[in-house]
Formats: C-alpha cells, structure tokens, sequence
C-alpha cells in the first residue's frame, strides 16, 4: 500500500526547516523485535513485525544511524517480474497528512528508489508494482511518473 505521495526528487534528504541535506543509507531489517517498534499505534500505518518471511523490511536511514525516516516492505514477485511493493510509509515524523508538518523532504522518492535497486537486484530491471492507497494517490503517480494503472 502506498499511503504518499513523492514531493520531491532529492539526492539526499533535506531537512525542511533548516534547508540543510543529510546524508541517507539504506538497511535490511531482518530482526522482528526491532521491527515490532514501528506500528499502527506510533504512526507507521501497520505492524512492521507482522510482515512474513518471503518479505523483506527495508530502512532509510540517515547516515551513521538508525534514525529511521521511512520503511518499505518488499516482495519478489517473480510472476509479474517486478518487486511488489507490500507497504511503504514515513516515518510519522515526516508524514505531513498526520501532522501538518513534515521534517524531511524526499522520503518517498528514496523508498521507490529502494524497491527499484531491489527490483535490479533481483533481475526484474527496476520494475515495480503497488497499490495505491486512494485515487487521489493513484493518479499523483499516473500524472507525475507515468505510472499505469493495472486495476484490480
């Protein structure tokens, strides 16, 4: 489910207060106790740890930490011959709809990044595919990206 729109295309995060950007890396979270920190009840939308094993949990993080900016939970999908994109969220610190405010600009444009470089990974040539989380979501991705819409 993809509950957010990309505001913008960053080499880095930038911080939307100061206008300074930060650095960001990527990790794999394997660990289910760790993830069991990020749920519905914190503002991540859904209980990462109840992900199953054939998907794959990653973190944007900023450089040299753990301080988590967005996840994404992924999964090969080797019929479609893409990367599913099971979930996708900011964290609620950057999520704008739930707060007004967001503190990093280009969150969502790093997940995709993410699921396409896994998407590579996994031989599909970047290829994704997702639900998104209301028409409204749907067709900022259509109008921005060139996204298609497959129906259900």
């Amino acid at each position: 489910m993809i509950p957010f729109t990309i505001d913008s295309i960053t080499p880095c995060l930038k911080h939307v207060a100061t206008g300074d950007i930060v650095e960001t890396e990527v990790i794999r979270i394997k660990r289910k106790s760790f993830l069991s920190k990020f749920n519905k009840n914190n503002g991540w939308y859904v209980d990462w740890d109840k992900f199953d094993e054939e998907t794959s949990i990653y973190a944007l993080v900023l450089k040299g930490t753990v301080d988590i900016q967005g996840l994404i939970a992924l999964t090969d999908d080797d019929a479609s011959n893409a990367e599913y994109i099971n979930w996708a969220s900011c964290s609620p610190e950057n999520n704008s709809w739930r707060n007004g405010v967001k503190k990093y600009e280009g969150v969502g444009g790093h997940l995709f990044a993410i699921a396409a470089k896994v998407s590579e990974l996994h031989k599909h040539g970047g290829c994704i595919h997702a639900i998104a989380m209301d028409k409204e979501i749907l067709q900022h991705y259509i109008n921005q990206f060139g996204a298609v819409s497959v129906g259900i």
